[in-house]
């Protein structure tokens, strides 16, 4: 009876086991693989500006391959989009790196408050994601004026805007809109939660005696911080940043209204390539490059992490 009750116990756990990796699987796989592989199917095929063609042919009673290449030796070529592609890996990497300087102090300090203080910090994180993504990005179109915007008038008075023209970021002083600074200005606003959020969860979980350990051991304040705390925290790091990274490299909203034409990303030429030039063929070729970007520094990232895990584990 034992023996068989705990048979039965097994078979349930094992199905338990399935359903929770099955569900998951699923969801990837009919909202992201079979997307993917339509969207690879279309740049393959040849078009003729009104009708798409066919993937396979029949020749004198045999199948053959009737796809093509040229979508993609188009991106090699077409320095658009080459700079593009730059521009958009650009930004994002310069938006992750300025919610990481920004997102750690504040989610180590959130993590260090006053457990009564920490839900009110956590509220006012998650506070913007009540108003629509759309207005707050709009917003800022408004606050950067240099003439009616608080925003701007501010910076300009502080002389804020010769600094930012000196570095390039800017096309002349006093005018903010239409840039490289507004366009990662609102990145950074709208993706900074995405950072602080995760980092949050590793640092308040951090066992503090680490840190008296270090200074017992003769560590300096700071030397605790690097030696104890970053490494502890790597992982809510590299969360923080692949949440960050990856939107911010598609991003088509916030460069729309905030940049400017030399903020060109790679989007707006998706966009532009599927409605405005009715390429399918070639914005599915800019869309599967995508993808790949975006999936190599994931790949990356858990093979490192995977590599930490093991030496942890000897």
């Amino acid at each position: 009876m034992a023996n068989g009750a705990g048979a039965v116990r097994g078979r349930r756990a094992s199905w338990g086991r399935r359903l929770v990796v099955g569900i998951p699987a699923a969801w990837l796989l009919v909202f992201f693989l079979l997307p993917f592989l339509i969207v690879l199917r279309i740049s393959l095929l040849a078009s003729d500006g009104v009708q798409l063609g066919s993937l396979f042919e029949q020749v004198d009673g045999h199948w053959r391959f009737a796809g093509q290449l040229q979508s993609y030796a188009l991106l090699l070529q077409d320095s658009l989009y080459l700079s593009t592609y730059g521009h958009s890996l650009l930004y994002a990497a310069i938006t992750t790196v300025a919610c990481l300087a920004i997102g750690y102090p504040f989610a180590y300090f959130m993590a260090r408050a006053a457990a009564g203080l920490q839900p009110l910090l956590l509220m006012g994180v998650m506070l913007p994601f009540w108003t629509s993504f759309l207005l707050r990005v709009y917003a800022w179109k408004g606050l950067l004026d240099a003439q009616t915007g608080w925003v701007g008038q501010a910076l300009v008075g502080l002389g804020v805007d010769r600094l930012l023209f000196a570095l390039g970021m800017i096309p002349a002083d006093g005018q903010l809109m239409y840039s490289p600074f507004s366009l990662v200005l609102g990145m950074v606003y709208t993706y900074l939660p995405f950072m602080v959020l995760p980092l949050y969860a590793t640092l308040s979980k951090m066992d503090l005696r680490l840190l008296e350990a270090a200074q017992d051991l003769g560590a300096t304040a700071w030397q605790a911080f690097w030696r104890v705390t970053v490494p502890l925290s790597r992982s809510g790091i590299a969360a923080g940043a692949m949440l960050v990274f990856i939107p911010c490299v598609g991003e088509y909203v916030i460069p729309e209204l905030l940049g400017g034409p030399e903020t060109l990303m790679i989007g707006r030429v998706l966009w532009d390539e599927f409605f405005a030039n009715n390429d399918w063929p070639v914005a599915g070729a800019v869309a599967v490059v995508m993808v790949l970007l975006i999936l190599l520094p994931m790949a990356l990232l858990n093979r490192s992490q995977e590599a930490e895990a093991k030496e942890a584990r000897r």
